[in-house]
């Protein structure tokens, strides 16, 4: 079993980080409105109350609207479930866009869960690693792939609060090639993806 997953994140990881995908400029901040939209009625569901604070007159930035759209709703939805358990405080994530370093953007989800010890910052990226009982534990290792073929970074941070914060960074402004990264979680296309890879998919 273990030999037959491994073999289906070096497929997934070929799939996403393949060449030849286009990019296109795009504002973060409605990107990022539009999942919170897609994203509320099951949010609700789960009692936890979003709140934005998007930066205004944001640059643009050049990548693959869905495919960033996949990394921000799998930190949104991660968030959420980090907060299942929570019975003793309110269930709350912040989704903030600001301006990072010269030339780059940063958008962080910070929520009120259970968060994680500071020794397990870096575990929370490798692929089969998950906290969630249904999960595989693939989700973030795609995502961090995502991010890193927009020339940006994904990383996690312990709250002083409850909670954890993640946030990528990417460069704004035109790119000299195109982008890397082809597919989007859950997206893939019956011909290119295998059986097993489509039954993965669903337990991100």
């Amino acid at each position: 079993m273990q030999s037959e997953a491994s073999e289906v994140i070096k497929r997934l990881r070929a799939l996403f980080c393949k060449k030849g995908v286009t990019c296109e400029s795009l504002d973060l901040n409605e990107a990022t409105r539009e999942v919170v939209a897609l994203s509320l009625s099951e949010l609700e569901r789960n009692q936890v109350m979003v709140r934005t604070e998007l930066t205004g007159e944001l640059p643009p930035v050049q990548g693959d609207r869905v495919q960033l759209q996949q990394v921000i709703l799998n930190l949104l939805l991660n968030a959420s479930d980090a907060m299942g358990g929570i019975d003793d405080r309110p269930r709350q994530i912040l989704i903030r866009t600001e301006r990072d370093e010269e030339n780059r953007v940063q958008l962080s989800v910070r929520d009120t869960g259970v968060g994680f010890g500071p020794q397990g910052a870096d575990r929370l990226f490798d692929a089969f690693y998950t906290t969630k009982s249904n999960g595989m534990g693939i989700g973030l290792s795609v995502s961090r792939c995502i991010i890193e073929s927009h020339r940006g970074r994904l990383w996690a941070t312990p709250n002083d609060g409850p909670g954890a914060t993640f946030s990528f960074s990417i460069p704004t402004g035109p790119r000299t090639a195109a982008i890397t990264g082809a597919g989007t979680l859950g997206a893939i296309r019956p011909s290119t993806a295998t059986a097993a890879e489509q039954r993965h998919l669903k337990n991100l």
